[in-house]
């Protein structure tokens, strides 16, 4: 499995590797067989699991109500569901032209 597959019913399943506390929120590239991201906010009181979520709905265009934590809620290594993205996991990081994104 690499770094996201769809489900059985079709939802979007990324596998992440979460760097808090950069000074940039940004698409850094992979890490292992996870897509790592760094995020400007430190992981206190779940303020980075919210920034990341507000993070991914804005580059699938969905609500935040759509994306779920599945698993490694206070980890690093988090496996995250998006519901009914339109939109192809290469918004994040293109696997055909490695193009990363930096907010």
């Amino acid at each position: 499995m690499g770094w996201y597959h769809y489900d059985n019913s079709n939802n979007l399943v990324l596998k992440l590797y979460i760097q808090p506390g950069a000074k940039n929120t940004a698409v850094v590239g992979l890490h292992a067989e996870a897509l790592k991201i760094k995020l400007a906010v430190l992981p206190i009181n779940g303020k980075a699991n919210k920034y990341l979520m507000r993070f991914l709905a804005d580059c699938f265009q969905v609500p935040i109500s759509q994306i779920e934590i599945k698993e490694g809620d206070k980890s690093r290594q988090k496996l995250l569901l998006i519901r009914k993205s339109g939109l192809n996991p290469d918004v994040l990081y293109g696997e055909k032209n490695n193009s990363l994104i930096n907010v």
